[in-house]
């Protein structure tokens, strides 16, 4: 027996299922529904840092959508803050380093 005490994607359950093992699963309250997903963006991001690929990246920006669903954002309204922010004040293409203000 396995055990854990995190938030897992919604067909994880049905994944487990199909591979022939039993599984308990809890459904939280919104508000440690939260904080799992906090934790969880923990979790994606240190094997992101450990990993560098593009699954890890993946799972990231699914974090990232769930607490802003989470939060009462759409997926739109978030893309749509990214876009206006990137228009405003640019992305991070080009590898600025601000070294200091006089």
């Amino acid at each position: 027996m396995r055990k854990y005490d995190k938030l897992v994607r919604d067909k994880i359950p049905e994944i487990i299922r199909s591979g022939g093992e039993e599984y308990v699963v809890e459904f939280v309250s919104n508000q440690r529904k939260g904080e799992l997903l906090e934790a969880k963006l923990q979790e994606e991001v240190g094997e992101f840092l450990e990993d560098k690929n593009l699954e890890e990246l993946a799972d990231i920006m699914e974090v990232i959508f769930g607490l802003a669903k989470h939060l009462g954002y759409s997926e739109e309204a978030l893309m749509n803050k990214r876009n206006a922010k990137r228009e405003e004040r640019g992305g991070f293409d080009n590898g600025v380093v601000l070294k200091e203000v006089r």
